[in-house]
Protein backbone atom coordinates (compact mmCIF):
# COMPACT_ATOMS: atom_id res chain seq x y z
CA UNK A 1 0.00 0.00 0.00
CA UNK A 2 1.38 3.48 -0.98
CA UNK A 3 1.51 5.20 1.83
CA UNK A 4 -0.40 8.86 3.01
CA UNK A 5 1.44 12.23 2.75
CA UNK A 6 0.41 12.35 6.37
CA UNK A 7 -0.53 10.05 9.46
CA UNK A 8 -1.35 11.93 12.52
CA UNK A 9 0.38 9.52 15.35
CA UNK A 10 -3.15 7.66 16.98
CA UNK A 11 -0.53 6.40 19.67
CA UNK A 12 0.51 9.92 21.10
CA UNK A 13 1.06 10.10 24.60
CA UNK A 14 2.00 13.46 25.65
CA UNK A 15 4.06 12.98 29.15
CA UNK A 16 5.40 9.18 28.27
CA UNK A 17 8.49 10.00 26.89
CA UNK A 18 11.23 10.35 29.46
CA UNK A 19 14.03 13.23 28.89
CA UNK A 20 17.13 11.51 27.96
CA UNK A 21 19.27 10.41 31.36
CA UNK A 22 22.88 11.17 29.47
CA UNK A 23 24.78 14.12 30.86
CA UNK A 24 24.29 16.01 28.25
CA UNK A 25 27.35 19.20 29.46
CA UNK A 26 29.64 16.14 29.38
CA UNK A 27 28.68 14.46 25.48
CA UNK A 28 28.97 18.77 24.64
CA UNK A 29 32.41 18.34 26.26
CA UNK A 30 33.67 15.77 24.44
CA UNK A 31 32.80 16.96 20.98
CA UNK A 32 34.54 20.15 22.00
CA UNK A 33 37.60 17.90 22.49
CA UNK A 34 37.60 16.90 18.45
CA UNK A 35 39.27 18.36 15.72
CA UNK A 36 37.32 20.88 13.75
CA UNK A 37 34.18 21.16 16.59
CA UNK A 38 32.27 24.39 15.78
CA UNK A 39 28.81 25.03 16.35
CA UNK A 40 26.51 24.24 13.07
CA UNK A 41 24.62 27.10 12.18
CA UNK A 42 20.90 27.95 13.19
CA UNK A 43 19.55 29.71 10.16
CA UNK A 44 16.08 31.58 9.35
CA UNK A 45 13.98 31.28 6.38
CA UNK A 46 11.63 34.55 6.36
CA UNK A 47 10.30 34.05 3.40
CA UNK A 48 8.88 30.36 3.98
CA UNK A 49 7.16 31.57 7.03
CA UNK A 50 5.80 34.21 5.55
CA UNK A 51 4.01 32.76 2.88
CA UNK A 52 3.00 29.27 5.71
CA UNK A 53 1.68 32.11 8.41
CA UNK A 54 4.32 31.33 10.75
CA UNK A 55 6.12 33.24 13.00
CA UNK A 56 9.87 31.42 11.89
CA UNK A 57 11.09 28.79 10.23
CA UNK A 58 15.03 27.86 11.36
CA UNK A 59 16.86 25.66 9.81
CA UNK A 60 19.86 23.62 11.88
CA UNK A 61 22.05 23.23 9.30
CA UNK A 62 24.34 19.92 9.90
CA UNK A 63 25.98 20.06 6.68
CA UNK A 64 29.64 20.48 8.13
CA UNK A 65 29.89 18.93 11.44
CA UNK A 66 32.94 17.78 12.62
CA UNK A 67 34.42 17.93 9.25
CA UNK A 68 32.27 15.67 7.97
CA UNK A 69 28.97 16.61 5.94
CA UNK A 70 26.58 15.22 8.48
CA UNK A 71 25.42 15.05 11.75
CA UNK A 72 26.10 11.50 12.17
CA UNK A 73 29.66 12.16 13.74
CA UNK A 74 27.67 13.40 17.02
CA UNK A 75 26.55 10.07 17.48
CA UNK A 76 29.64 7.63 16.58
CA UNK A 77 32.13 9.53 18.29
CA UNK A 78 30.26 10.05 21.80
CA UNK A 79 28.95 6.39 21.11
CA UNK A 80 32.92 5.06 20.57
CA UNK A 81 33.53 6.70 23.74
CA UNK A 82 31.65 5.26 25.88
CA UNK A 83 31.90 1.47 24.52
CA UNK A 84 35.51 1.85 24.47
CA UNK A 85 35.49 3.62 28.08
CA UNK A 86 34.14 0.60 29.38
CA UNK A 87 36.83 -1.97 28.29
CA UNK A 88 39.49 0.87 30.19
CA UNK A 89 40.53 0.79 34.02
CA UNK A 90 40.16 3.39 35.10
CA UNK A 91 37.82 5.47 33.04
CA UNK A 92 39.55 7.76 30.09
CA UNK A 93 38.79 10.99 30.79
CA UNK A 94 36.16 11.88 28.45
CA UNK A 95 37.98 13.81 25.81
CA UNK A 96 39.72 12.27 22.16
CA UNK A 97 42.91 12.72 23.80
CA UNK A 98 42.06 10.68 27.17
CA UNK A 99 40.48 7.98 25.06
CA UNK A 100 43.85 8.07 22.63
CA UNK A 101 46.17 7.40 25.38
CA UNK A 102 43.88 4.59 27.17
CA UNK A 103 43.73 2.48 24.28
CA UNK A 104 47.71 1.18 23.48
CA UNK A 105 47.95 -1.82 25.16
CA UNK A 106 44.33 -2.97 25.97
CA UNK A 107 43.14 -6.11 23.58
CA UNK A 108 42.49 -5.01 19.88
CA UNK A 109 39.31 -3.85 18.55
CA UNK A 110 38.24 -3.88 15.38
CA UNK A 111 35.04 -1.50 14.45
CA UNK A 112 32.29 -2.88 12.44
CA UNK A 113 29.42 -0.92 11.16
CA UNK A 114 26.52 -0.88 8.68
CA UNK A 115 25.67 2.48 6.77
CA UNK A 116 23.76 4.08 3.01
CA UNK A 117 26.22 6.75 3.94
CA UNK A 118 27.28 8.96 6.32
CA UNK A 119 26.86 6.63 9.55
CA UNK A 120 29.50 4.59 8.37
CA UNK A 121 31.82 7.27 7.18
CA UNK A 122 32.00 8.64 10.87
CA UNK A 123 32.11 5.29 12.18
CA UNK A 124 35.73 5.23 10.01
CA UNK A 125 36.62 8.83 10.57
CA UNK A 126 36.65 7.77 14.66
CA UNK A 127 38.71 4.48 13.76
CA UNK A 128 41.36 6.68 11.96
CA UNK A 129 41.21 9.31 14.73
CA UNK A 130 42.17 6.37 17.26
CA UNK A 131 44.37 4.48 15.30
CA UNK A 132 41.75 1.84 14.79
CA UNK A 133 40.78 -1.07 11.77
CA UNK A 134 37.74 -0.38 10.72
CA UNK A 135 34.82 -2.61 8.22
CA UNK A 136 31.79 -0.81 7.01
CA UNK A 137 29.24 -2.71 4.97
CA UNK A 138 27.29 -1.14 2.62
CA UNK A 139 23.96 -2.16 0.63
CA UNK A 140 22.92 -1.47 -2.47
CA UNK A 141 21.79 1.59 -3.55
CA UNK A 142 24.60 3.81 -2.40
CA UNK A 143 26.08 6.21 -4.39
CA UNK A 144 29.82 5.19 -5.95
CA UNK A 145 30.72 8.55 -4.89
CA UNK A 146 29.56 8.01 -1.34
CA UNK A 147 31.23 4.70 -1.53
CA UNK A 148 34.57 6.34 -2.40
CA UNK A 149 34.40 8.76 0.29
CA UNK A 150 34.40 5.96 3.11
CA UNK A 151 36.94 4.52 1.55
CA UNK A 152 38.73 7.38 1.33
CA UNK A 153 38.99 7.49 5.45
CA UNK A 154 41.12 4.56 5.34
CA UNK A 155 38.49 1.30 6.04
CA UNK A 156 37.47 -1.91 4.72
CA UNK A 157 34.54 -1.56 2.63
CA UNK A 158 32.35 -4.65 2.21
CA UNK A 159 29.67 -3.74 -0.38
CA UNK A 160 26.24 -5.87 -0.75
CA UNK A 161 23.47 -6.05 -3.60
CA UNK A 162 21.31 -6.67 -0.49
CA UNK A 163 18.82 -4.33 1.80
CA UNK A 164 19.90 -2.10 4.07
CA UNK A 165 18.58 -4.08 6.59
CA UNK A 166 20.54 -7.17 5.28
CA UNK A 167 23.54 -5.03 5.97
CA UNK A 168 22.67 -4.84 9.19
CA UNK A 169 22.79 -8.47 9.99
CA UNK A 170 25.36 -8.80 7.71
CA UNK A 171 27.66 -6.55 9.82
CA UNK A 172 26.19 -7.96 13.00
CA UNK A 173 27.59 -11.28 12.04
CA UNK A 174 31.30 -9.61 11.07
CA UNK A 175 31.58 -8.92 14.27
CA UNK A 176 30.72 -11.72 16.54
CA UNK A 177 32.90 -13.50 14.02
CA UNK A 178 35.97 -10.95 14.97
CA UNK A 179 36.96 -11.53 18.76
CA UNK A 180 38.09 -7.98 18.55
CA UNK A 181 35.13 -6.93 16.66
CA UNK A 182 32.59 -3.60 17.85
CA UNK A 183 29.37 -3.20 16.37
CA UNK A 184 29.11 0.44 16.41
CA UNK A 185 25.39 0.58 15.09
CA UNK A 186 22.81 3.20 15.00
CA UNK A 187 19.56 0.56 15.19
CA UNK A 188 19.24 -1.63 17.36
CA UNK A 189 17.33 -4.90 18.36
CA UNK A 190 16.72 -6.95 21.65
CA UNK A 191 20.11 -7.38 22.96
CA UNK A 192 21.97 -4.98 21.19
CA UNK A 193 21.08 -1.67 22.63
CA UNK A 194 23.70 -0.35 24.59
CA UNK A 195 25.83 1.33 21.55
CA UNK A 196 22.52 2.35 19.89
CA UNK A 197 21.17 4.44 22.92
CA UNK A 198 24.67 6.38 23.23
CA UNK A 199 24.57 7.11 19.84
CA UNK A 200 21.15 8.69 20.52
CA UNK A 201 22.60 10.13 23.51
CA UNK A 202 25.14 12.17 21.07
CA UNK A 203 22.69 13.73 19.13
CA UNK A 204 21.82 15.59 22.58
CA UNK A 205 24.60 18.47 21.21
CA UNK A 206 22.67 19.46 18.09
CA UNK A 207 19.65 20.07 19.98
CA UNK A 208 21.69 22.21 23.14
CA UNK A 209 23.53 24.38 20.46
CA UNK A 210 19.91 24.98 18.61
CA UNK A 211 18.23 26.20 21.98
CA UNK A 212 21.15 28.19 22.84
CA UNK A 213 20.81 29.99 19.66
CA UNK A 214 16.81 30.13 19.28
CA UNK A 215 16.87 31.91 22.85
CA UNK A 216 19.51 34.31 21.41
CA UNK A 217 17.10 35.24 18.87
CA UNK A 218 14.14 35.14 21.65
CA UNK A 219 12.71 32.19 20.43
CA UNK A 220 11.75 28.63 21.51
CA UNK A 221 10.57 25.65 19.52
CA UNK A 222 6.84 24.60 18.77
CA UNK A 223 7.59 22.11 16.13
CA UNK A 224 10.38 19.81 15.16
CA UNK A 225 10.05 18.19 11.58
CA UNK A 226 13.03 15.31 11.62
CA UNK A 227 14.08 13.05 9.16
CA UNK A 228 13.83 9.54 9.43
CA UNK A 229 15.90 6.19 8.61
CA UNK A 230 15.93 3.86 11.61
CA UNK A 231 14.66 7.20 13.90
CA UNK A 232 17.80 7.47 16.31
CA UNK A 233 17.78 11.06 15.27
CA UNK A 234 14.07 10.71 15.83
CA UNK A 235 14.46 9.38 19.00
CA UNK A 236 16.68 11.99 20.09
CA UNK A 237 14.48 14.90 19.22
CA UNK A 238 11.50 13.49 21.02
CA UNK A 239 13.69 13.05 24.26
CA UNK A 240 14.44 16.42 24.11
CA UNK A 241 10.78 17.30 23.33
CA UNK A 242 9.76 15.91 26.50
CA UNK A 243 11.72 18.94 28.09
CA UNK A 244 9.66 21.34 25.91
CA UNK A 245 6.70 22.60 27.90
CA UNK A 246 4.97 21.85 24.34
CA UNK A 247 6.91 20.60 21.33
CA UNK A 248 5.66 18.48 18.23
CA UNK A 249 7.85 16.25 16.73
CA UNK A 250 7.36 14.98 13.28
CA UNK A 251 8.95 12.26 11.85
CA UNK A 252 9.72 12.71 7.52
CA UNK A 253 10.26 9.89 5.50
CA UNK A 254 10.22 9.05 1.93
CA UNK A 255 7.15 7.66 0.29
CA UNK A 256 9.42 4.64 -0.59
CA UNK A 257 10.74 3.50 3.22
CA UNK A 258 8.17 4.60 5.18
CA UNK A 259 8.70 2.23 8.26
CA UNK A 260 7.97 4.44 10.91
CA UNK A 261 4.46 5.41 9.55
CA UNK A 262 3.63 1.83 8.86
CA UNK A 263 4.28 1.16 12.69
CA UNK A 264 2.59 3.93 13.67
CA UNK A 265 -0.51 2.78 11.99
CA UNK A 266 -0.17 -1.00 12.80
CA UNK A 267 0.68 0.02 16.68
CA UNK A 268 3.53 -2.68 16.54
CA UNK A 269 7.50 -2.47 15.05
CA UNK A 270 6.65 -3.25 11.47
CA UNK A 271 8.88 -3.76 8.55
CA UNK A 272 8.73 -2.07 5.23
CA UNK A 273 9.96 -2.90 1.89
CA UNK A 274 12.23 -0.36 0.31
CA UNK A 275 12.71 0.63 -3.24
CA UNK A 276 15.42 3.12 -4.80
CA UNK A 277 15.48 6.90 -3.08
CA UNK A 278 17.53 10.23 -3.66
CA UNK A 279 17.17 10.23 0.02
CA UNK A 280 19.54 7.25 0.13
CA UNK A 281 20.45 7.64 4.00
CA UNK A 282 16.75 7.97 5.01
CA UNK A 283 16.10 4.08 2.61
CA UNK A 284 15.72 1.91 6.13
CA UNK A 285 12.85 -0.39 6.03
CA UNK A 286 12.55 -1.50 10.04
CA UNK A 287 12.40 1.10 12.87
CA UNK A 288 14.92 0.76 15.60
CA UNK A 289 13.93 -1.29 18.78
CA UNK A 290 15.15 1.04 21.04
CA UNK A 291 13.80 3.82 19.39
CA UNK A 292 10.68 2.55 18.88
CA UNK A 293 8.40 2.80 21.91
CA UNK A 294 9.60 6.55 22.47
CA UNK A 295 8.81 7.12 18.89
CA UNK A 296 5.37 5.84 19.47
CA UNK A 297 4.65 7.77 22.44
CA UNK A 298 6.57 11.16 21.50
CA UNK A 299 5.65 11.37 17.96
CA UNK A 300 2.94 13.56 16.85
CA UNK A 301 2.83 12.19 13.14
CA UNK A 302 4.39 11.54 10.32
CA UNK A 303 5.13 13.10 7.21
CA UNK A 304 6.32 11.19 3.93
CA UNK A 305 7.97 12.74 0.84
CA UNK A 306 8.86 11.82 -2.83
CA UNK A 307 12.43 12.42 -4.63
CA UNK A 308 10.46 15.43 -6.18
CA UNK A 309 8.95 17.02 -3.08
CA UNK A 310 12.92 16.44 -1.72
CA UNK A 311 14.46 17.62 -4.98
CA UNK A 312 12.74 20.61 -4.82
CA UNK A 313 13.39 21.78 -2.06
CA UNK A 314 16.86 21.30 -1.85
CA UNK A 315 17.23 24.08 -4.54
CA UNK A 316 14.82 26.08 -2.54
CA UNK A 317 16.90 25.46 0.61
CA UNK A 318 19.99 26.17 -2.07
CA UNK A 319 18.83 29.68 -3.04
CA UNK A 320 18.85 30.64 0.83
CA UNK A 321 22.19 29.88 1.16
CA UNK A 322 22.23 26.41 3.11
CA UNK A 323 24.01 23.31 1.68
CA UNK A 324 21.41 20.21 1.43
CA UNK A 325 21.38 17.09 0.41
CA UNK A 326 17.95 15.29 -0.06
CA UNK A 327 17.93 13.90 3.54
CA UNK A 328 17.70 16.97 5.20
CA UNK A 329 15.85 18.56 2.52
CA UNK A 330 12.79 16.49 3.27
CA UNK A 331 11.84 18.26 6.48
CA UNK A 332 11.16 21.52 4.64
CA UNK A 333 8.90 19.37 1.89
CA UNK A 334 7.31 17.51 4.53
CA UNK A 335 6.41 21.40 6.04
CA UNK A 336 5.45 22.40 2.76
CA UNK A 337 3.43 18.99 2.05
CA UNK A 338 1.93 19.60 6.00
CA UNK A 339 0.93 22.93 4.39
CA UNK A 340 -0.91 21.76 1.60
CA UNK A 341 -2.68 19.56 3.02
CA UNK A 342 -4.10 22.37 5.31
CA UNK A 343 -3.80 19.87 8.10
CA UNK A 344 -4.16 21.51 11.58
CA UNK A 345 -3.44 18.97 14.11
CA UNK A 346 -0.41 20.48 14.60
CA UNK A 347 -1.89 23.60 15.83
CA UNK A 348 0.66 25.92 13.49
CA UNK A 349 -0.06 29.43 13.69
CA UNK A 350 1.21 33.21 13.19
CA UNK A 351 3.35 32.32 17.16
CA UNK A 352 4.69 28.83 15.84
CA UNK A 353 8.54 28.34 15.17
CA UNK A 354 9.20 25.62 13.74
CA UNK A 355 12.64 23.87 13.44
CA UNK A 356 14.00 21.92 10.57
CA UNK A 357 16.92 19.58 10.84
CA UNK A 358 19.16 19.68 7.57
CA UNK A 359 20.68 16.72 8.59
CA UNK A 360 23.50 16.20 5.28
CA UNK A 361 25.23 18.69 2.69
CA UNK A 362 24.15 18.41 -0.67
CA UNK A 363 27.67 18.16 -2.09
CA UNK A 364 29.24 15.14 -0.15
CA UNK A 365 32.46 16.01 -0.80
CA UNK A 366 35.64 15.65 1.63
CA UNK A 367 36.48 18.16 4.19
CA UNK A 368 39.74 18.09 6.66
CA UNK A 369 38.63 17.67 9.77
Amino acid sequence: MHPAPWLANPHRSPGATAPGETDTAAVRSFHRSLPGYRETPLVPLPRVADELGLRAVLVKDESSRLGLPAFKMLGASWALYRALAERCDPAPSPDLEGLRKALPGREPVRLVTATDGNHGRAVARMGALLDLPVTVVVPRGVSETAVALIRGEGCEVEELDSSYDDAVRHAADVATADRSGLLVQDTSWPGYEDVPQWIVDGYATLFTEATEQAKDLGLGFDALFVPVGVGSLAHAAVQFAATRAACDVVAVEPDTAACVQASLANGELTSVETATTIMAGLNCGTPSYLAWPDLAAGLSGCVTVTDEQAGTAMEELAAAGVDSGACGAASLAALRTLASLGERSLALGPDSVVLLLNTESRAKKSEDG
